[in-house]
C-alpha cells in the first residue's frame, strides 16, 4: 500500500510541475520598507501565504483576474485586483486604530516585524498548514513545525493518555506560557503522575483549541516571565484566532493508521495480528464563518467534531492494552469585536470543548486477588475513560486615546473539568456483588485573570515604545470524590470497612487478601477532596528604544506577589543590531520563575503502580501532609531561572536563516520521587511518593530555521530546514538527607533528560502550481536513551551496573510525511496524504521491563505507526 501511494504522489507531483497560473510580489510601508509576515490571502477563499523577511511572496491562484488581501496588524487592510497581472508591488499604511489588532508575541510594539525583534520567534501560517497537514491535533503539527517543540501521546499514563503533555527546549509542560490573543490560557488541572513526559507537572492542553479556528500560530523561544509572568521560563506559544468575514470554509478529513507494527514478538504477544488493516480511524470536521458586525466589526465562529477510535500495538501479557487513547470530541470557539466609536472596540473570544476519551489500563491476568473470575474468567483489562470539558472566555475593551495610548482592559476566565469513569473493571473486595463501572471522581482548575495594559509609540529617537500594566489573577484547584465503590474496601459482608475489627474477603485461589477500589484507577475518595484557592497580583513595566535604525534595545521589569508564597521580582533585557541589510545579530538576558501549582501542592491519591508487572499499592502524599513533613519533604516554592541567548537572522535573496543558541538554568525544579517504603505507615500502602523542589538543571542548545522560496516555472516552491539540538544536565540534587536513588534516581533522572531528543531536524519541501500541491516532510530524531525497571533489581541502583544492565536505547528515526492537494474548483480541494509513511517506531525492547508495558516507550514520533488521510477541503 505504502509503495503504491509512494508511486502516485511522485506521479501527480510530476504533474504539477507542469501546472500554471501563480502571482508574486513584494509588500512595503509608507517608507519603502519591505514588510515581512503579511498576510496575503486570495479573497473569498482560505488560500493564501505569509511574506517573508524581504517582504516577498509567492502565491498560486485560481485565476489571473481574481482579488488579493493584504493584511498586518498595525496596517490597514488592502484589497488588490490583480487584473491579469502575474507580478505585483503592495504598499501598506500604518493605521491610527485597527480593530482586533494583535501585537506579536514577544514585542509590545504594533509595528516590530519577526525578523526585526530582538529574540527568536516562529510565525506559523496554521490556516495554509492544516489544508495540507494530516495531523489530527495541534501538538503533533508542531511537533514537525516547531524546531524545539516535542509533543508525544503517552500510554499507560493514566490522565496523561488523554492529554498530551508538551515541552519547549526539553523543558517542563509547565514552563511553556500559552496565550491566545496575547491573553494567559488556563492550564489543565491534571498533573502528570505516572510514566509520561513531564512527570510531576502541569501543563496547557493545546488540543482542546479547535485547528480550524487558527489564523497562526507565534512561538517565542526564549525566556519571558519578566514580560508575561509565571510559566514562561521555557517560552511562549501565543494562538492567534481567525477574524475573516464572509467565508464559510472547512474541511472532512478522513483516515486510519497502519495497525501492524514491524518486528518480531514471542507467540501469543496480543495485537502482533490485527483483524484489519488499519486501526485508530479517525474522523474530523470542521466548520468556520465568519460575518460583519458594524462597520469593522466580525464575528468568527468554529465548530469542529472529532472521532478516533483507539490504537493497539504489542504489549506485555500484562499490558495487552498497550495503545493510544480513543477520542470523540466536539469543540465550538468564537472570536469578535465591535466598534465602539472611532478609537474604541469591545472584543470577546472563547468556547466549549468537550471530550469523551478511552483508554485501557494495565491486565490483571489470573491467578490474582485483584479479579473475581466468575465476572472475568479470562482475566480482563480495565478501561480509563473521562468526561473532559474546557470553557473560556476572554472580554475586554480597547481604546487609543487622542494623545496615542493604547489602552485594554481585560477579563480571561477558564477551566478544565477531568471526570473518570473505570469501565470493564471490578472492585474485588465486593466480589460476585461487584459492578463492573465506576465513577471515579476527577479535578478541576479554574484560573481568572484581569488585566489592565497601557502602551505607545513616540517619536524619540527612531522610535520608543514603553508600555506598563498590572495582572490580578485568581486560581481555584478542586478534587472531588467518586462514587463509594470506586476506593472503599469492603468486609466479607459487603459493608464498607471503616472499623478495625472488619476484615477484607480473601481471594480462594491466591489466599491474598483482596483490595478494594475500581480496578485500572482507584476513585478519589473523601478524604482526596480538596478545594483550594490562591490570588497574584503583578506588575510590569516593558520598553523597546530603537536608537538608529540598526540598534534596538528591549528592558523589561515585573514584580509578582502570591497569596501563597511570597513575591517575585525578574527582568529581561534583550537587543538586536543590523550589521547590514541582511544580517542581523540579537542577543537576551533575563531572570525568570514558575510558580508552583495547586496541583502540585495539594494533589494527593492512592492508586497501584505496575513496576515490572508487579502491582504495588502507593500514596502520592500532598506537599501541605504531616507524611510528606516526616519524611523531611519542605513546602514548594517558586523554580527560578536565568536565561541568556545569542543568535543572528540572514536574508539573501530568497534565503533566509535563523539561528539562536541558549542557556537556561533552572534551580528548585519541582519533580516527583520516588517511592519510599510506607510499609511501617500504617496506611495500607507499601510506597509513598512526593512532589518536591529536587533538582537544578542547566539546559543548552541551538535552534536552527533555514528556508528558501522560489518561484518555480509557473509553481511556487518552498524549502525549509528547522533543527534543534539540545542537551540538558541535572547539576544538582537536592536530597538532603534522603537515599538519593529513591528521591531522584538515575531512572528518575533520564526520564527527566528524555523529555526532547538531543537533537532533532526537519526538512520541509512544498510545491504548488496550476490546481496541484505537493508536500514533503521528513524528519530525524536523535538517540533517546531511558532506564527501565531492572535498574530495581539491583541493591546498589546508583552504580554503573545497574545503569548499563536497564539502559533501554532508542536508536534515531526518520519519518516521512508526504501529501498532495488537488484544486477540484475554487470552491473544493482534494488532499491525499501520509503520515510516517513508511511505518517507522522506535527502537523495540523487552516489554516486561519498559515503563509502560509495550515493547516500545512513546518517544521520537511515538507508537502509532503510518497514518494514511485523505481530506476534502471546502471554501465558499
Amino acid at each position: 500500500m505504502k509503495n503504491v501511494f509512494f508511486f502516485c504522489f511522485l506521479l501527480a507531483a510530476a504533474l504539477g510541475l507542469s501546472a500554471q497560473s501563480s502571482v508574486t510580489g513584494k509588500v512595503s510601508d509608507g517608507e519603502g520598507q519591505p514588510l515581512p509576515g503579511v498576510t496575503v490571502m486570495e479573497k473569498g477563499t482560505t488560500n493564501g501565504t505569509l511574506t517573508d523577511e524581504a517582504g516577498t511572496f509567492s502565491l498560486r491562484v485560481s485565476g489571473s483576474n481574481t482579488t488579493l488581501v493584504f493584511s498586518l496588524f498595525g496596517y490597514q487592510t488592502q484589497d488588490v485586483a490583480l487584473a491579469g497581472r502575474t507580478e505585483i508591488e503592495v504598499s501598506l499604511v500604518f493605521s491610527e486604530f485597527t480593530i482586533g489588532e494583535v501585537k506579536l508575541v514577544g514585542t509590545r510594539s504594533s509595528k516590530r516585524s519577526v525578523t526585526a525583534t530582538a529574540v527568536p520567534i516562529d510565525v506559523i501560517d496554521f490556516q495554509q498548514i492544516t489544508a495540507n497537514n494530516g495531523q489530527v491535533e495541534i501538538n503533533q503539527a508542531l511537533q514537525y513545525l516547531a524546531p524545539s517543540f516535542n509533543a508525544v501521546k503517552q500510554s499507560g499514563s493514566d490522565g496523561a493518555d488523554h492529554i498530551d503533555p508538551a515541552t519547549l527546549r526539553g523543558l517542563g509542560p509547565d514552563q511553556t506560557l500559552v496565550l491566545i490573543n496575547g491573553k494567559r490560557r488556563h492550564q489543565s488541572s491534571l498533573v502528570n503522575v505516572f510514566g509520561t513526559r513531564g512527570r510531576g507537572n502541569t501543563g496547557t492542553d493545546l488540543n482542546a483549541i479547535p485547528s480550524g479556528a487558527i489564523k497562526r500560530i507565534e512561538i517565542l523561544r526564549d525566556g519571558a516571565s519578566a514580560q508575561y509572568g509565571s510559566d514562561a521560563i521555557a517560552g511562549v506559544v501565543n494562538i492567534v484566532l481567525k477574524d475573516q468575514v464572509d467565508v464559510l470554509s472547512g474541511s472532512i478529513t478522513y483516515g486510519g493508521y497502519n495497525a501492524k507494527a514491524p518486528g518480531e514478538y514471542p507467540a501469543g504477544t496480543a495485537n502482533t495480528d490485527p483483524e484489519s488493516p488499519l486501526d485508530g480511524l479517525s474522523t474530523k470536521i470542521v466548520a468556520n464563518y465568519g460575518t460583519g458586525i458594524g462597520e469593522g466589526g466580525f464575528i468568527n465562529v468554529t465548530t469542529e467534531l472529532v472521532n478516533k477510535e483507539k490504537i493497539l500495538r504489542p504489549g506485555a501479557d500484562f499490558r495487552k492494552g498497550f495503545g493510544e487513547a480513543g477520542i470523540r470530541g466536539f469543540n465550538v470557539f468564537a472570536n469578535a469585536a465591535v466598534p465602539i466609536g472611532k478609537r474604541s472596540e469591545f472584543y470577546a473570544f472563547g468556547g466549549r470543548n468537550f471530550r469523551d476519551t478511552d483508554a485501557f489500563a494495565f491486565t490483571r491476568n489470573n491467578p490474582t486477588e485483584r479479579n473475581v473470575v466468575s465476572i472475568y474468567p479470562n482475566g480482563f483489562t480495565p478501561r480509563i475513560t473521562s468526561i473532559i470539558t474546557d470553557q473560556s472566555l476572554s472580554a475586554g475593551i480597547r481604546t487609543r486615546t487622542e494623545s496615542g495610548w493604547d489602552i485594554d482592559l481585560n477579563n480571561t476566565i477558564g477551566s478544565n473539568d477531568f471526570h473518570y469513569y473505570i469501565k470493564g473493571t471490578l472492585n474485588a473486595s465486593l466480589q460476585e456483588a461487584s459492578p463492573t463501572e465506576f465513577d471515579a471522581g476527577g479535578h478541576k482548575l479554574t484560573v481568572n485573570t484581569t488585566n489592565l495594559d497601557f502602551s505607545k509609540t513616540f517619536d524619540v529617537l527612531e522610535s520608543l515604545n514603553l508600555a506598563f500594566g498590572a495582572e490580578y489573577r485568581t486560581e481555584n484547584f478542586l478534587i472531588f470524590a467518586g462514587e463509594p465503590g470506586s476506593y472503599a474496601t469492603y468486609d466479607t459482608a459487603g459493608l464498607e470497612i471503616t472499623r478495625g475489627d472488619q476484615v477484607a474477603p480473601t481471594d480462594p485461589l491466591t489466599g491474598e487478601v483482596r483490595p478494594g477500589g475500581s480496578q485500572g484507577f482507584p476513585g478519589y475518595s473523601p478524604a482526596n477532596v480538596v478545594d483550594k484557592y490562591r490570588s497574584n497580583i503583578a506588575a510590569y513595566f516593558d520598553t523597546e528604544f530603537e536608537f538608529t535604525p540598526r540598534f534596538l534595545l528591549d528592558v523589561a521589569l515585573r514584580y509578582e506577589n502570591y497569596s501563597d508564597f511570597g513575591s517575585t521580582f525578574n527582568f529581561k533585557a534583550a537587543t538586536r543590531f543590523k550589521v547590514s541589510n541582511a544580517l542581523n545579530l540579537r542577543a537576551s538576558a533575563s531572570s525568570g520563575f514558575r510558580a508552583p501549582s495547586l496541583a502540585q501542592i495539594y494533589y494527593n491519591l492512592r492508586f497501584t503502580n505496575f513496576v515490572g508487572g508487579i502491582p504495588i499499592e502507593t500514596l502520592l502524599s500532598p506537599n501541605n501532609s504531616p507524611v510528606t513533613r516526616g519524611f523531611g519533604i519542605q513546602p514548594l516554592k517558586q523554580e527560578t531561572a536565568n536565561n541568556y541567548s545569542l543568535g543572528f537572522t540572514l536574508k539573501q535573496g530568497n534565503f533566509s536563516a535563523t539561528v539562536d543558541g541558549y542557556l537556561i538554568d533552572v534551580a528548585d525544579r519541582i519533580v516527583l520521587t520516588g517511592y519510599f517504603d510506607a510499609t511501617t505507615l500504617g496506611l495500607n500502602v507499601s510506597s509513598a511518593q512526593f512532589f518536591v523542589n529536587g533538582i537544578d538543571t542547566r539546559t543548552a542548545g541551538l535552534d536552527i530555521v533555514l528556508s528558501y522560496n522560489a518561484v518555480l516555472g509557473n509553481g511556487s516552491f518552498g524549502a525549509s530546514l528547522v533543527g534543534n539540538i539540545n542537551r540538558m544536565e541535572v547539576t544538582s540534587i537536592n536530597k538532603g538527607n534522603l537515599d538519593q536513588a529513591t528521591f531522584f534516581g538515575p531512572r528518575d533522572e533520564y526520564f527527566l533528560l528524555a523529555s526532547a531528543p538531543p537533537n532533532k531536524f526537519g526538512l520541509n519541501l512544498s510545491y504548488s502550481g496550476g490546481p496541484f500541491s505537493a508536500n514533503v516532510t521528513l524528519t530525524r530524531f536523535g538517540k533517546v536513551e531511558l532506564l527501565d525497571y531492572q535498574i530495581f533489581e539491583y541493591d546498589d541502583q546508583l552504580s554503573q551496573e545497574a545503569i548499563d544492565a536497564a539502559r533501554d536505547v532508542y536508536d534515531p528515526r526518520l519519518t516521512l510525511d508526504a501529501s498532495l492537494g488537488y484544486d477540484i474548483n475554487s470552491h473544493l480541494k482534494f488532499v491525499l496524504g501520509t503520515n510516517n509513511l513508511f511505518n517507522a517506531y522506535p527502537t523495540q525492547q523487552d516489554a516486561d521491563w519498559t515503563e509502560t508495558g509495550g515493547y516500545v516507550d512513546p518517544v521520537q514520533m511515538g507508537i502509532a505507526g503510518a497514518f494514511y488521510y485523505a481530506r476534502l477541503g471546502f471554501t465558499f
